[in-house]
């Protein structure tokens, strides 16, 4: 069935996204999306862009977005890098800063999209093993390798490491680019944002996704020197110039304004992780530190596929992997105080009193 397919489109195994229910309602704790609102500054911006200048296509610069981040982020335009979403601009970081000809590293439980990216570009790589409490061996990323992919904090176990240990990564790699990608780093780790202008060998991808509940818009980033940004810009523009919409542009920029907003919903969601994770150990399941907006458990009875099926029956989706050393854990982002409460209700019917 794989007909005029190329060879390399025929060896892909795809990234596989959580799932998007329609035919029923269900409490949706499976794709890290944040369970309040955007921001109504940025939705004002998105309804006054959507006008007749639709008719004409958006800056291919984003020059507008770029200032406010470099403003945000303070650092320079030339400094700041925009695409369709992180994912989009993780895909250009594996095309703009790493050759076939040199292995790049990355650790054996993360984000399953860098294996996807490096597959797709032809590049060699080396997952590297996380040690039995999912944290990251620092030293074993350091050297002879051409090019480093890090999630902080990790995606799925949602450990976090210190600025100190990515000033580690980045000196111990001079020749070879870091790419430290933080998603969800507005819930609760340190970021590496302040490292840029010191190293010259790091790029920093964030997402409107996650912490400015954005996800529906499609608007990520990249911060760094101002070098590989350019090497950024070179790759996009050769297949893509127009990689925002008018609409994402708009509200994104508005999301920026309204920093606020950012605080009070990045702190009641961390908020609620923290009771729901308290309450998930009094349960009697192993709970993974986080510094996401998402929950790793396991329980020491049940195995993860079984509370898996039983979550869904009761009209919850959480996030399942049957891959090794994880097989036994669900993610379960953290949803709103009512949403965690059925949640943990529900698992109350599918494990064992305490």
């Amino acid at each position: 069935m794989k007909e005029f397919w190329s060879k390399r489109a025929k060896a892909l195994t795809p990234y596989v996204p959580g799932e998007q229910p329609r035919e029923r309602k269900f409490i949706k704790l499976n794709t890290n999306e944040n369970p309040y609102p955007p921001s109504q500054t940025a939705l004002a911006a998105i309804r006054e862009a959507a006008c007749e200048s639709l008719r004409l296509y958006p800056d291919p610069e984003c020059t507008s977005l770029r200032e406010a981040l470099a403003a945000t982020f303070d650092l320079k335009p030339d400094q700041v890098f925009v695409g369709n979403g992180s994912d989009e601009v993780l895909a250009l970081c594996f095309q703009a800063f790493f050759d076939p000809d040199r292995t790049i590293l990355f650790p054996d439980i993360t984000y399953s999209f860098y294996p996807v990216f490096a597959d797709l570009y032809g590049l060699n790589y080396r997952e590297v093993p996380l040690d039995e409490c999912f944290g990251l061996p620092v030293e074993e990323f350091m050297g002879n390798n051409g090019g480093v992919v890090i999630a902080n904090p990790n995606a799925p176990t949602g450990r976090a490491l210190s600025l100190c240990h990515i000033r580690a990564l980045l000196e111990g790699n001079p020749d070879a680019v870091v790419v430290v990608d933080e998603a969800y780093v507005d819930f609760g780790a340190q970021s590496a944002v302040p490292l840029i202008d010191s190293y010259p060998n790091l790029v920093v991808v964030q997402t409107m996704s996650k912490s400015r509940a954005l996800a529906g818009l499609r608007v990520g980033f990249a911060l760094g020197n101002a070098n590989l940004i350019a090497a950024l810009n070179s790759v996009k523009n050769s297949f893509n110039s127009y990689t925002l919409d008018r609409l994402a542009l708009a509200g994104a920029e508005g999301a920026l304004r309204d920093g606020a907003y950012l605080r009070a919903i990045t702190m009641k969601i961390s908020s609620t992780r923290d009771w729901a994770a308290d309450r998930l150990k009094r349960m009697g399941f192993e709970v993974s530190d986080s510094a996401a907006n998402f929950l790793f458990i396991s329980h020491p009875e049940v195995p993860a596929k079984t509370l898996l099926d039983g979550l869904r029956e009761r009209g919850i989706l959480v996030r399942w992997w049957d891959k090794p050393r994880i097989r036994d854990y669900l993610r379960i982002t953290v949803g709103t105080d009512e949403e965690m409460e059925a949640l943990c209700q529900a698992l109350s019917q599918l494990v064992p009193e305490v």
